[in-house]
């Protein structure tokens, strides 16, 4: 924030202004200290809402608002951990659905409870969901 401030760059300020306020929310409304999965958990959640609104104000043609919003979305995807390649995804979706013994679409939910604290900040968890139904349908 500091560094924003020093070279005046405003649109990168408030992007971490926005996060910053985000975490305090939370510590204050659930009276907690926050973790680090709970600072992955709101920036995940932050990417989202900034990935749906850029939908919305690109089907409105309001291009200006949604490179704001991709803006935002790079500066908040620097302070998650990296992205984890598409062979370790499937990697962890394999060791995940042989340590819950899935069988079938049903065991979803065991495996998708695995996956989901070993992945947090590091895959995109909807693009994991599909592709473990794919791989227990299979």
């Amino acid at each position: 924030m500091k560094a924003a401030l020093r070279a005046r760059d405003q649109a990168r300020l408030s992007a971490i202004r926005l996060l910053l306020a985000a975490m305090k929310q939370k510590e204050v409304d659930e009276r907690i200290a926050l973790e680090d999965a709970h600072v992955l958990a709101i920036i995940d959640k932050m990417i989202k809402q900034r990935r749906e609104s850029i939908a919305q104000y690109e089907s409105a043609g309001r291009k200006d608002l949604a490179d704001a919003e991709k803006f935002e979305i790079g500066v908040l995807s620097e302070y998650l951990p990296k992205q984890m390649s598409e062979t370790e995804i499937a990697q962890a979706i394999d060791a995940a659905v042989t340590e819950a013994g899935a069988s079938g679409v049903k065991d979803m939910g065991k495996v998708m409870g695995l996956l989901k604290p070993r992945l947090a900040g590091r895959a995109d968890m909807g693009k994991v969901s599909a592709q473990v139904k794919a791989r227990l349908s299979a």
